[in-house]
């Protein structure tokens, strides 16, 4: 399960100088950073069902999305939490490579480009299943032994020859790749719907980012080398948080409030760990995308980029949100002896919310423009740019 207003610099000619005075900056400050355009051969991504390309779905089918998720742009259920496409399969497109297949999915994957080994109901460190949320036993620790095997099997199969051996990444694609994160809003969820306080959820958020921080040093030692890290959304905007706790003080866009703050709470506490990271592994180009910022942005401007009832869900049933705990999008609910089919909204296309906890293919869009930009990174480095090379100054 995946769940400030910020001025868009990059319409502000003076700010879009400093923000190109600022690569240069840090290219000279930091050789890890590229100066030119990237070349990534290959994408390997970590995370929760915001990003999750059908690695639930293949592993427990009754778990997994239903029709009408996947219709926008598939014409099927790709087990996908979305009507269409997500974040990591735009980064993948801009980037000129296939949409990534789910490692744990065994039919018809094709990891030449790199692989999917993020799971929806995943979180950082292992956590019990509450209420609506179903945990996933795809930690984010359990990704990384996951990454740890692939690599020397996809070895190994190169080796032996034939069909199979095109269909992984060849060795220098490990190093050269670009490895993408978002996870760590289940953390999150599983507080603010379990019996702890929101004040208990704070404090379990240092453990919750150095457990984050230790995987991301782990895959590094196998050879990663450039990151694009995600924080976490405005969990307090989506009807599962809205519908969950109706009296939470909202803020002026109709978000839960406290919720948020919690959610910055996380992003703060995993920005600061990236500075530390950095001198850690000074070899490493690590980008801290600021996605909170550009998905707020739907909730409190929509009709900005053409969106309409942006807290309620497309494809849902009942309340004022159009969500209930009770029955998810594709399913099917029995009101008063009648069998009801809980289906798409008309038009997705202006629509933010999906499911009443993940973002529409159009949300995904319109937040993919803005972080690719590098407009919402840390360094404000383009995703094109935001690779390690091997080039050292003189």
């Amino acid at each position: 399960m995946e769940f400030c207003t910020l001025t868009k610099v990059f319409h502000n000619p003076l700010v879009s100088s400093l923000v190109l005075l600022s690569i240069a900056t840090t290219s000279l400050i930091n050789p890890s950073m590229a100066s030119k355009r990237c070349d990534f051969p290959a994408i390997f991504n970590f995370g929760a069902s915001n990003a999750d390309t059908g690695g639930l779905a293949a592993s427990f089918p009754f778990a997994g999305p239903k029709p009408p998720s996947g219709d926008t742009f598939f014409h099927r259920s790709t087990g996908r939490f979305c009507d269409g496409r997500l974040i990591i399969d735009f980064i993948a497109q801009s980037v000129g490579l296939p949409y990534l297949s789910p490692y744990l999915d065994s039919m018809g994957s094709n990891f030449s480009g790199g692989a999917n080994f993020a799971s929806a109901g995943s979180t950082i460190r292992l956590q019990q299943s509450v209420g609506q949320f179903r945990s996933s036993p795809f930690i984010l620790g359990f990704q990384y032994s996951q990454f740890q095997r692939f690599k020397p099997t996809a070895k190994f199969i190169r080796d032996q020859g034939g069909v199979f051996a095109t269909l992984m990444p060849k060795e220098e694609y490990f190093d050269e790749a670009l490895y993408t994160f978002d996870i760590g809003q289940n953390d999150l969820t599983v507080g603010f719907l379990g019996n702890i306080t929101l004040q208990q959820v704070i404090e379990s958020i240092p453990d919750i980012v150095s457990n984050f921080t230790s995987n991301i040093k782990n895959i590094y030692n196998l050879g990663a080398r450039s990151f694009w890290i995600h924080n976490t959304g405005p969990i307090g905007c989506v009807p599962l948080i809205l519908t969950n706790f109706e009296s939470a003080e909202r803020d002026k866009y109709g978000c839960a409030k406290a919720y948020n703050e919690v959610a910055q709470s996380f992003n703060q506490n995993l920005k600061e760990a990236l500075v530390h990271l950095r001198k850690d592994l000074p070899l490493a180009a690590i980008t801290y995308v600021d996605i909170y910022s550009a998905k707020y942005s739907l909730f409190s401007n929509p009709k900005k980029y053409g969106f309409e009832l942006p807290h309620v869900a497309c494809c849902g049933y009942g309340g004022k949100y159009n969500f209930s705990n009770s029955v998810g999008c594709g399913e099917t609910i029995k009101v008063n002896d009648i069998d009801i089919f809980v289906g798409s909204c008309e038009r997705p296309s202006v629509r933010v919310i999906w499911d009443g906890i993940h973002y529409t293919e159009a949300a995904n869009k319109v937040v993919f423009d803005q972080i690719s930009s590098g407009a919402f990174t840390d360094p404000p480095i383009p995703l094109n740019m935001a690779c390690h090379t091997k080039l050292t100054l003189d």
